[in-house]
């Protein structure tokens, strides 16, 4: 998978010139709806199957500052997946020196709010995630 790049913005730092920590939360959602679409299941695609993924648990720990400039170059990729859950861990360096690790936790929900089955409902979506899952 190719890496997806956030450059910091000025406003997403604080008065100490350093990115508050809440950002990182919003780049993690901008590198997994890229990894999604890398992977040929955008958010849209998975919508128009009826199927939403709400964030059920996001962990960070934070090794070393960003600030504006810098680029944060983010891997990610699948940690953990089942029938109706996944994890995905994030990687985010700034010149190759690591400043943040993290995860989310994502269940697989109908429109009426109902725990879906991807192995029965979404059978290529759940195969591909478990490919994936065995290259990380």
């Amino acid at each position: 998978m190719k890496p997806f790049f956030h450059k910091v913005q000025y406003y997403e730092t604080d008065q100490m010139k350093i990115t508050n920590h809440t950002n990182y939360i919003r780049f993690m959602e901008e590198a997994r709806s890229d990894y999604l679409e890398q992977i040929n299941w955008p958010y849209d695609k998975l919508e128009e199957a009826g199927v939403i993924s709400p964030v059920v648990a996001v962990s960070c720990k934070y090794k070393k500052t960003t600030s504006y400039p810098d680029m944060i170059k983010i891997m990610t990729s699948v940690s953990k997946v089942s029938r109706a859950k996944l994890t995905l861990s994030y990687t985010m360096t700034v010149a190759e020196e690591l400043v943040c690790t993290a995860e989310s936790s994502h269940c697989f929900l109908d429109d009426n709010g109902k725990i879906v089955d991807l192995k029965t409902k979404m059978p290529e979506f759940y195969q591909t995630l478990q490919q994936l899952k065995k290259e990380a």
